[in-house]
């Protein structure tokens, strides 16, 4: 689909923005990346071979008598058993001297036995969020050739934990900046397109709302329903939307006596057709303005919550619990560096992309 004039100026600028270009190109890299976590770091191989077979233990469920084991559970690949069980086709000697005959199967005979030798391939970081390292020493652990950012004090890889945190962080502030921005455009046009006791009463309910201390009320929410991931989505969009009205208020209110609005309202044109398509291309600018606050406000109330201990689950990969835990083991720095290095990545990818689409739309910019 080409592209039209206007559009094709406002990519032009973008590209012409180097650091918000370059910043597109490394945060996309990056989130994509995180999208398939999974194949990154999960503590269950991508692929096995078994007898012939081909299985996904990635996304199905396979148990350990499939491998030619005694239980109905699902397999932990990571045993030593179920590992020789995989790599000697079900070999009935491995619950002797699993280690042993893993070696042994590298040759394909076993005790003068031909044997079907299968593999697993797993992902770059064998662990997930949630797993536990099998290390030696007290944890936290320092970082090494198995643990490339070491481990919390629970003994689970930060690398793999940064990876689906940094999935989880971006999705979440995507959802809640969206559904803000929907909402927060909606109630800023039509306060500024009518005017009157409309914007007077609703002005007055902002005043009012945006003054509640909003992080109290959602703890006070997770203290009564329970910690969820929807549930703080739905609680951040019904404080974050206020952001955006003042500004596109700001905006229609300049725009309303226009003459080219004027000339619309006479020809009959509908109130929604000159609200969205003729007078909100020119707020964009003063909303994309605001969507860098949005954004970044988002990650850090997301951030501090998590650190007190009032955000997601926790079972789920959190960056700001990583934080609260470099903070309780400054015997352990390297958990304080990836937290720091993580959210100062993070932050200044997004922000370094949303100033350049704003100067982007802006048409008084251009860049040569």
């Amino acid at each position: 689909m080409a592209l039209s004039p206007l559009n094709r100026r406002r990519w032009h600028n973008f590209k012409a923005n180097r650091r918000a270009f370059w910043s597109l190109w490394i945060f996309s890299i990056l989130f994509g990346l995180s999208l398939f976590a999974e194949f990154l770091a999960y503590d269950k191989p991508i692929i096995v071979q078994y007898r012939g077979g081909i299985y996904t233990p990635i996304w199905n469920f396979y148990p350990e008598t499939e491998f030619g084991g005694d239980f109905q559970t699902e397999a932990v690949y990571r045993d030593p058993e179920v590992r020789c069980l995989i790599t000697t086709g079900g070999l009935d000697l491995c619950f002797d001297d699993p280690e042993g005959y893993i070696e042994d199967a590298a040759d394909g005979v076993i005790d003068g036995e031909t044997i079907q030798k299968g593999w697993m391939l797993w992902p770059l970081i064998p662990y997930s969020f949630d797993t536990a390292v099998d290390r030696p020493g007290a944890a936290p652990l320092p970082p090494n050739g198995e643990n490339w950012l070491g481990t919390d004090d629970t003994k689970r890889d930060v690398l793999a934990r940064v990876i689906h945190g940094f999935r989880l962080s971006i999705l979440f502030t995507l959802i809640v900046t969206a559904a803000s921005t929907v909402v927060g455009i909606a109630a800023g046009a039509v306060q500024g397109y009518f005017g009157g006791w409309l914007d007077l009463i609703f002005q007055r309910i902002i005043e009012i709302w945006s003054s509640t201390p909003s992080l109290y009320i959602i703890i006070i929410m997770f203290a009564i329903l329970g910690r969820g991931f929807w549930l703080l989505v739905f609680l951040l969009v019904l404080f974050s939307w206020t952001a955006l009205v003042g500004v596109v208020r700001a905006e229609f209110l300049r725009a309303r006596n226009l003459e080219y609005v004027r000339a619309a309202k006479a020809l009959g044109v509908g109130n929604l057709t000159i609200m969205f398509r003729h007078m909100l291309p020119n707020a964009m600018v003063a909303t994309l303005t605001m969507l860098p606050f949005i954004v970044t406000g988002t990650i850090g109330t997301l951030a501090s919550l998590d650190f007190l201990g009032f955000g997601l689950p926790s079972s789920a990969p959190s960056l700001g619990e990583l934080t609260l835990q470099a903070k309780e083991n400054l015997q352990a720095p390297w958990l304080a560096f990836t937290a720091f290095f993580t959210f100062a990545l993070m932050l200044s990818l997004l922000v370094f992309i949303f100033e350049g689409v704003r100067d982007a739309f802006d048409p008084r910019k251009t860049f040569s």
